[in-house]
């Protein structure tokens, strides 16, 4: 959704297990896997060819999305694809244009898969919560390829169904023109950048993961009193903000900032309340 550059590559991870469901919502399900005749140990293990025709490019995303998460970047290439698939892995040419279209079409994936279940409703500022916490899910159960893709344009369905979601709560709140555009592209933006640089971090080694956030609880902690005076009120404090209260604390404002001077208020009974 974002007409930024593509990310640069780096270390691997897998997914945190312990991602809780954005508030209000249930979680958007992950792609079911493919199983085809072959079996999976048949696709995995590269020992068996895989019948001319039989490949898919919905296959060949399942098991390029199986890869990141398993291994990270590092997991992820096609002679390692081709062999998971059972198959040379120039008849991924056959479906994509390029690794990079591959690409294109991993980042739609997880874009499909954080809109899977939402349906919009009369509460546009729920709605607007909603795609973005689903898309910080997501990115965080699949880091690895969130951390490769989060940037770019897919330009394919799953894209542009989430555009046309978001683009439609900010029309339901009466923005217009230019004005929409811009409140559009500024919450796309802003989910993005978000969920892709947590993702960035999740896709680290988990060791360099923990010396980062090490590192600033440490320069926290021991700041000098005389020299940064601000910091050491609350440095005692600084290291136990977690990462959901960040994420919370931002998008409450975004939201807010949104509410405040949108030309059309939400009429639901929750903001309805907060108006009276």
């Amino acid at each position: 959704m974002s007409t930024s550059g593509a990310t640069s590559a780096l270390a691997t991870s897998t997914a945190p297990s312990d991602i809780a469901a954005p508030r209000g919502v249930a979680a958007p399900p992950a792609a079911a896997p493919h199983h085809d005749a072959a079996g999976p140990s048949r696709r995995r293990t590269g020992q068996s060819r895989r019948r001319r025709g039989s490949l898919s490019a919905d296959l060949i995303v399942t098991e390029s999305l199986r890869l990141l998460d398993a291994g990270g970047l590092a997991g992820f290439s096609l002679p390692k694809l081709g062999r998971a698939l059972g198959a040379d892995p120039t008849a991924v040419y056959r479906h994509f244009a390029s690794k990079d279209d591959l690409t294109l079409a991993i980042a739609d994936r997880l874009i499909e898969e954080a809109m899977t279940g939402l349906e919009p409703g009369p509460c546009w500022p729920e709605t607007l919560e909603h795609l973005v916490r689903r898309i910080r899910l997501t990115y965080r159960r699949h880091p690895a390829a969130a951390s490769l893709a989060s940037y770019r344009t897919t330009q394919r369905p799953a894209e542009m169904r989430a555009v046309n979601a978001l683009i439609g709560a900010v029309l339901q709140a009466g923005y217009q023109g230019a004005e929409a555009a811009r409140v559009y592209r500024a919450l796309g933006d802003f989910s993005l950048s978000w969920a892709g640089g947590e993702a960035h971090l999740l896709a680290l080694e988990p060791e360099l993961q923990q010396a980062d956030r090490s590192a600033w609880r440490g320069a926290y902690l021991s700041a000098d009193r005389a020299t940064y005076p601000n910091i050491w009120q609350v440095r005692d404090d600084l290291p136990d903000v977690t990462e959901d209260a960040i994420f919370e604390t931002i998008l409450s404002v975004v939201i807010e900032g949104v509410v405040r001077q949108a030309p059309r208020p939400c009429t639901c009974p929750r903001h309805a309340r907060k108006d009276g």
